[in-house]
Parts: structure tokens; sequence; C-alpha cells
């Protein structure tokens, strides 16, 4: 079993503490699972970033790329300002921006979200109702290509078209030089069709809430079929344990060099930071 001294968790939520309990619960129920159980510590709330932490117990993950949805346009500025605030007291903590496809003047809130230190945007098409190539996001987009931001795009799911995966090929071949995640292996629950659009595109793809559902044998088929320098390790919690996760990724077996690639140095590239 190969296991990386340090490992880049490339796909987080944390929500602050007055509404974790209650967003969990509804992640929860829009997908149709168990969500990460109750919290060792009494006093720690579900969801939160000091959860988040404790999860990982000792397991090397030494950074996170933290952030929240918004499902409305009024949260966006409330959101981003939390972020850059768990960001400012954990210093493992890499944050990425919300947006939303009505706020009123995207590029003024991404150019000041910035400004708080936070480095790429987080969009999720199924929750927030809106195609991944609506023209309201297509904005957004030529902003983020503009300004050097990454961004990462909930991909996939059978119940939806909002975020099928030949509207995140649409999105790279409009902006060629914007860095996208598209999340779930770029199709969750739609691993195979994803394969159609994006086997030969350019995007990252990260491979969180997929190993379970995939198992070993096509998870590490996908990983040969994307290539290696696309794929980027990621728990989706607080769906899981970013402990857990990690134990069923070291699992696979891995070549050290594959594995070195997956769980930093994608993520890396992908912030373009030194993480």
């Amino acid at each position: 079993m190969n296991k990386q001294p340090y490992v880049v968790d490339a796909h987080c939520h944390i929500y602050p503490e007055k509404i974790a309990d209650k967003a969990v619960d509804s992640v929860g129920d829009f997908y149709l699972i168990e969500m990460l159980g109750k919290t060792a510590t009494p006093d720690t709330v579900r969801g939160t970033s000091e959860h988040l932490l404790e999860v990982c117990g000792e397991a090397p993950i030494t950074r996170h790329l933290v952030y929240s949805v918004a499902i409305k346009p009024k949260t966006v500025t409330s959101i981003n300002n939390y972020i850059a605030g768990e960001c400012a007291t954990h210093p493992e903590f890499v944050g990425f921006m919300a947006m939303h496809q009505d706020f009123e003047n995207p590029e003024e809130e991404i150019d000041r979200a910035m400004g708080l230190g936070l480095r790429g945007i987080k969009i999720h098409p199924d929750t927030q109702g809106v195609n991944l190539d609506d023209p309201r996001l297509m904005r957004v987009y030529a902003h983020a290509e503009k300004r050097g931001l990454p961004v990462v795009v909930h991909t996939g799911d059978y119940r939806y078209d909002f975020s099928h995966p030949r509207r995140l090929q649409n999105v790279l071949h409009t902006f060629p030089n914007l860095v996208m995640d598209g999340a779930h292996f770029g199709g969750w629950s739609l691993y195979d069709l994803a394969i159609e659009y994006l086997e030969h595109e350019r995007c990252f793809l990260d491979l969180s809430s997929s190993m379970r559902y995939l198992g070993p044998r096509r998870t590490r088929e996908l990983i040969e079929i994307y290539g290696a320098d696309r794929i980027m390790f990621g728990s989706d919690f607080p769906m899981w344990s970013p402990a857990e996760e990690l134990e069923h990724f070291n699992a696979l077996e891995l070549d050290p060099l594959t594995v070195e690639k997956i769980c930093h140095r994608n993520a890396e590239r992908f912030v373009g930071m030194d993480l």
C-alpha cells in the first residue's frame, strides 16, 4: 500500500456553526444518503471546520480546499466572508468563493473575494437550479478566466440535466484558458457517459464521492483513461470522512508517482500555488 506523506483534499464543504447541522441534513436529503455521523466531541457541530479537522484524525491530509454553495444570490457575500474568515483562522485551508447565477454584479464580488484571499470559485448547478453552461454562468467563467481563477463545478447526476458532462465540455471549448475541476470524475452517477465528453479535454477531475460507488478496479480504470495528471484526491466532506476516503484511495495500490500526482501535485497545479 502506497501512502503519500502529505495529501491535499481538493473537495470539502464547510458551513457556519449556526446553520451547519441543518445544511448537512439538507445535502443528505438531496442525495438520499446518510451523511457523516455525529462528532466525537459534543461541542463540535457537524459540517463545520472543526468537524472537518476532527475527522481527518491522524491521516496525512495537510491542506483542504474549502467552500460552500450559494443557493440564493443574497447569501453569496456572507458565504465568501465566512470562507475567508475560516481560512484566516485555519492556515491549512485554501478558500474558494461562492457565486450564484442571479448575483447582480459577479465581477465586482469576484474581485472583492479575491481581495479577501479566496483562490477560486465553486458552482453547483444541480442545487442552484441552473445549467452549467447558462449564459449567466458563462459571464462568471469569463471573469474567472480573465483573473486566472480556477473553478470547481459539480458535474453529473442521473436525475438532472443541469450538470451534464456535455455542458462542461461546452464551457471548456468556450473558455480555452479557464482552469476547471469537473468534480466526481466529471460525472457523478454518469461516470461512463462522462468519458464520451471529457476523455480528451484538459480539465481536472476530482474523485470525490466516486470510489465507494465505482469500486477499486473501475476507479483504477478511470484514472488510466483520463490520465493521472488530471485527477485530484477529494473527500466531499461532510458526506464522507476524509480519512476513510484516503483509506479507499490507498487500497487502490497505485504506483508512487501516480499517488504523488493525485494526492497533491495536481491540486497545486489546479490552484496555482505550492501547497
